[in-house]
């Protein structure tokens, strides 16, 4: 890959068959807790599916939603230790500006995205960020700033409510 060419990965934003990435996103969900070998207990699982539902972050309080109207209870600590081990997993990424969490897309891959979220819709991508990242480490480094962390988020319109934006 060239500098400046941007790896592109199916997401929220186009069309394709969602029971399809899904289902490989739940396979290599699996295959990477076993690598680590850490347990994907049933609720751990069945968070990471809830994530996968919908390309859009959801809040904690609306997975524990969901968890408790299939049996798996109504306590706070058990949806944030399955979110907490998901994220340290590389299984689910927390979206800063939304308070919220996502599944990953491409957990067989170590990465750092951006995230691209639609203000009307909800849904958001994961956009490739290295480029971005080194950028604003450098010019943090020119500051004498040590960058110890970042959350890239950006905001707008999705190609599904873009369209027609101009008749708005």
């Amino acid at each position: 890959m060239s500098s400046g060419e941007i790896r592109m990965h199916p997401t929220a934003f186009h069309h394709h068959e969602h029971h399809h990435c899904t289902g490989a996103v739940l396979e290599q969900a699996e295959l990477r807790a076993r690598e680590a070998g850490v347990r994907l207990t049933p609720v751990r699982r069945r968070t990471l599916e809830i994530l996968l539902e919908e390309h859009r972050a959801m809040g904690a309080y609306e997975v524990l939603d969901r968890l408790a109207t299939e049996g798996f209870g109504r306590q706070p600590p058990v949806v944030y230790r399955a979110l907490e081990f998901l994220v340290e997993q590389g299984l689910a990424h927390r979206v800063q500006r939304l308070n919220a969490f996502a599944a990953c897309m491409h957990p067989a891959e170590d990465h750092e995205p951006a995230f691209l979220i639609c203000h009307l819709c909800k849904r958001i991508a994961e956009a490739p960020a290295d480029e971005i990242r080194a950028a604003l480490i450098a010019t943090a480094s020119a500051f004498g700033f040590k960058v110890e962390g970042m959350s890239l988020e950006a905001t707008g319109l999705c190609p599904d409510c873009s369209e027609g934006d101009d008749a708005r």
